[in-house]
């Protein structure tokens, strides 16, 4: 049970983290602050996120419910990527500034639809409510 509690709290607070850290980089990339390019900035989303995927490792093995047995874990394990991938186009890749001003809302949104989903234990998560 406390392998579990700290897990839990390893992997919230890094959700937190990586939101906040995610919006911050956001604003710093659409205000062209120098910030964006820091060593800190570059390295610092990969440690939050191999903190939270490592945390999330713990927790499945502790609930015994695992993605693709799991249809809610399955769906937020695939929202989790497609995060990444939008983050990456909204920070980096987009070649141009509407297509990361839509990444990154793009991003904002699956990041909480995943939220949801974890809230809820449900693949649907909040659209499970406005689907019925």
């Amino acid at each position: 049970m406390v392998i579990y509690k700290f897990a839990l709290v390893i992997h919230i607070t890094c959700v937190v983290l990586s939101g906040l850290f995610f919006m911050l980089r956001g604003f710093w990339m659409f205000s062209g602050s120098h910030l964006l390019q820091a060593k800190f900035t570059r390295v610092a989303p990969h440690i939050i996120d191999t903190a939270l995927l490592l945390a999330a490792v713990v927790l499945t093995l502790q609930i015994n419910q695992y993605p693709l047995m799991s249809d809610w874990l399955t769906v937020k394990l695939v929202a989790f990527a497609l995060y990444i991938g939008l983050g990456t186009i909204a920070l980096k890749r987009g070649k141009t500034r509407n297509q990361r001003i839509i990444a990154f809302a793009l991003a904002l949104l699956t990041f909480a639809f995943i939220i949801s989903v974890a809230l809820l234990h449900h693949p649907l998560g909040l659209l499970f409510y406005f689907l019925t």
